[in-house]
């Protein structure tokens, strides 16, 4: 029993996992904003463009 309390009460690897744990959330956040950017790039230019060449 005091190995497992001892297990559950370590707090060493806690910064690295907050860390990691914001990089994630602000890669996603990159990763969707660059999505939504280019979906809205394609919309405003290359939708009009292709319907004057028709």
């Amino acid at each position: 029993m005091a190995r497992l309390w001892a297990f559950f009460s370590d707090t060493r690897g806690a910064t690295s996992i907050e860390y990691a744990m914001i990089g994630a959330g602000i890669s996603i956040l990159c990763i969707v904003g660059a999505g939504n950017i280019g979906t809205a790039l394609k919309t405003k230019f290359i939708g009009p463009i292709s319907g004057g060449l028709n």
